[in-house]
């Protein structure tokens, strides 16, 4: 069960850095199209920032993730006491 959830956040991980990078470069191309290349320059600066900021988040979220103990059994109920 921990491989899979880590394989959760191997996804995660890819759209984090993806989708801000592609995200802002297409808003940037779209802008410059009217405002010139200084927002082609400015989305690609903002995606890398922002791809950095999702890439370094969700990497401290699965060492944490790794790090977790596996989960304990349950404390004895009153009734299993010998």
């Amino acid at each position: 069960m921990k491989d899979l959830g880590l394989l959760v956040f191997l996804s995660q991980l890819g759209l984090s850095v993806a989708l801000p990078l592609v995200g802002f470069v297409w808003l940037g191309v779209w802008l410059g199209k009217s405002w010139g290349s200084w927002a082609v320059i400015t989305g690609v600066l903002l995606g890398a920032i922002f791809a950095f900021q999702g890439l370094r988040s969700t990497l401290k979220t699965m060492e944490r993730f790794a790090k977790k103990p596996e989960e304990e059994a349950p404390p004895r109920s009153y009734n299993e006491h010998d």
